[in-house]
């Protein structure tokens, strides 16, 4: 009897209702026909969608709250420094007797995974993990046969203020995808054949929609920028090649299940201006009363607008303006209760002191070095040398705000006595409440969630106290007491704000129809179930099946 075999096609950032209007414009045939064979399913991915961590999700089976991870963004409260984390947990499938092959499956580790082959961080969008393939030999052998990824500097592109780079930012990633497919059959069908489980992600459309979104997008504050036209060509151009590797690798895997899915939807973006730069701004002048950030007076003078950036300008670089760097003239923070204690200790003691808190640190980076990533390029990092003596301060973050209280306890030097959690926190809701989008009149702020962990001092490194959803694309926040924060330019058009993701289900067994909406969490109990296994007890989810 042969074994279940089950092709895994990852559509990372293709939002449900965009690829449904594609394939009822004929614009995504071969989805379209695998659609008809499938259980089609919508997939609601919750608040974990803000978490970033989508992949890491499909490949440890866990759960935020299973896994007790709730951001890539990682905060340590003794050196208040924060940073971008890797991939964390070995793959739901190492322990299981299976025969898996990856190709760029994003937040898989190989070292965690003996039974593994493939190749990592080829081209992956966020891959969570360094470059890496097994056999070793094998990464090679991709060179020498297909060439490097070609679309290396697009990954991450914001071509929005230039038309010409919406066109070649589209056209180098419909050519990834092209190249992207061939790699994927040739692992398939020739080099490895001897699969079970094969699981492959195009990260393209990702990066394309996040770059992009304007130029399809009509209600879009940027639709009708001069590169509108040629982001809108380009964004379609891609998913049409998404369309042609949909095509080609559900053919090379035979008689295999398939499951192409995307976690979560895609839409505008509501978050990089907002969460990147004005939050910190907010809540810098709540603590001090003062500005940090400085911008032209041509865009203060008129609140209302969106500041678009020259055709050749440079979001980051641009930001070095906005925030500068703390002059020599700001006053140290304040000494602490236990930074004066440990002034008074004996050198020799104060030196083995930071030895062994060094020594923790280096302990505590050994299960993600080469993975971590720093983030000081996020205007909001420029604010982190007041973090000590602020009550609460903005986290870097890639998608909603993320506000973290310095409590006396928990941060080393705390400031919020713990007894006053639950009302510093409806006071930062209240100043949240009373922020308005001068684009549009209307409240700047769509909810605030508290932390899942309940218990204050119990909070992980990846949990804030406060998450601020946004209210539409934010440029700018005005608070009637602290007054006119922006505007700014946008940096990223496009976001992870569509309601839905996808999961069609092509297997023996499986009658095809619509069947609503289901956890993205589902996902994965499904595939191990056509494998024949039981998912583990740990596993979120439950089967589609």
């Amino acid at each position: 009897m042969s074994r279940p075999r089950v092709l895994v096609l990852g559509l990372d950032g293709l939002d449900a209702g965009f690829a449904e209007r594609m394939m009822a414009a004929g614009e995504m045939p071969a989805l379209a026909r695998l659609g008809q064979r499938s259980a089609r399913f919508r997939l609601d991915h919750g608040a974990a969608q803000r978490s970033g961590l989508a992949w890491e999700h499909v490949a440890s089976g866990l759960a935020p709250e299973a896994a007790q991870r709730w951001a890539a963004v990682e905060f340590d409260p003794v050196t208040y420094r924060a940073w971008q984390e890797g991939a964390r947990f070995a793959p739901w499938w190492a322990d299981l007797p299976l025969r898996p092959v990856v190709f760029d499956t994003p937040y898989v580790t190989l070292t965690r995974a003996r039974n593994t082959r493939g190749i990592v961080a080829w081209g992956a969008h966020d891959p969570g993990t360094v470059a890496a393939a097994r056999p070793a030999e094998l990464a090679t052998e991709v060179l020498d046969r297909f060439g490097p990824y070609p679309a290396a500097q697009w990954t991450y592109g914001l071509p929005w203020p230039s038309a010409r780079r919406a066109a070649t930012m589209g056209a180098a990633l419909s050519g990834a995808l092209d190249l992207r497919s061939r790699v994927a059959c040739w692992l398939a069908r020739e080099r490895l054949p001897d699969w079970d489980l094969f699981i492959t992600v195009a990260g393209e459309a990702h990066g394309a929609v996040e770059g992009l979104w304007h130029g399809v997008d009509p209600d879009h504050p940027l639709h009708r920028h001069p590169s509108g036209e040629a982001a809108g060509r380009a964004l379609i151009d891609v998913h049409r090649s998404l369309d042609g590797m949909v095509r080609d690798v559900a053919a090379a895997a035979g008689d295999a299940a398939i499951i192409a899915l995307s976690m979560g939807g895609m839409g505008p973006n509501h978050s990089d201006a907002a969460s990147m730069v004005l939050l910190a701004e907010l809540l810098y002048r709540h603590a001090f009363g003062r500005s940090l950030l400085t911008l032209p007076r041509e865009w203060t003078a008129e609140p209302r607008s969106v500041p678009i950036l020259p055709e050749d300008g440079n979001w980051q670089d641009a930001t070095a303006n906005w925030v500068p760097e703390p002059s020599e003239k700001e006053p140290p923070p304040p000494a602490g209760p236990l930074r004066s204690l440990a002034r008074r200790l004996p050198r020799p003691l104060k030196s083995f002191l930071k030895g062994i808190d060094a020594a923790a640190a280096e302990w505590r980076s050994l299960d993600t070095r080469g993975t971590r990533q720093e983030l000081y390029w996020q205007p909001v990092m420029r604010y982190r040398r007041y973090w000590r003596r602020m009550p609460a301060f903005a986290l870097p973050s890639f998608y909603d705000g993320r506000i973290r209280l310095n409590v006396r306890g928990r941060e080393r030097d705390g400031l919020i006595d713990p007894a006053r959690y639950e009302e510093t926190c409806r006071e930062l809701e209240a100043l949240l409440g009373e922020c308005r989008d001068p684009r549009t009149g209307e409240p700047a702020v769509a909810f605030v969630e508290r932390a899942w962990t309940r218990n204050p001092l119990a909070l992980t490194g990846s949990e804030a106290d406060l998450v601020v959803g946004w209210r539409g694309v934010i440029a700018a926040l005005e608070h009637p007491r602290l007054g006119l924060i922006g505007p700014v330019p946008l940096r990223r058009t496009g976001g992870h704000t569509g309601q839905h993701g996808m999961a069609y289900v092509c297997a023996p067994g499986v009658e095809a129809g619509e069947r609503g909406v289901r956890s993205s969490f589902d996902v994965v109990p499904t595939v191990v179930r056509l494998l024949g296994k039981e998912p583990p007890a740990r596993m979120s989810g439950c089967s589609l099946r």
